[in-house]
């Protein structure tokens, strides 16, 4: 594993390493693209957590 900062980190055992949100499996590149698309940040958030294990 690969630490790419305080909260982002790259394993290629997860996602064949791109870049995560440490400690979950949400893709940095996912998160960026609702934030794009004008997303709300609440929305974000339940949606994230909808899918929590």
């Amino acid at each position: 594993m690969k630490v790419l900062g305080r909260y982002l980190v790259s394993d290629p055992k997860i996602g064949h390493g791109k870049p995560t949100f440490r400690g979950t499996r949400i893709f940095v590149a996912d998160v960026l693209e609702q934030v794009a698309s004008g997303m709300a940040w609440e929305s974000m958030v339940e949606e994230w957590l909808r899918y929590e294990v």
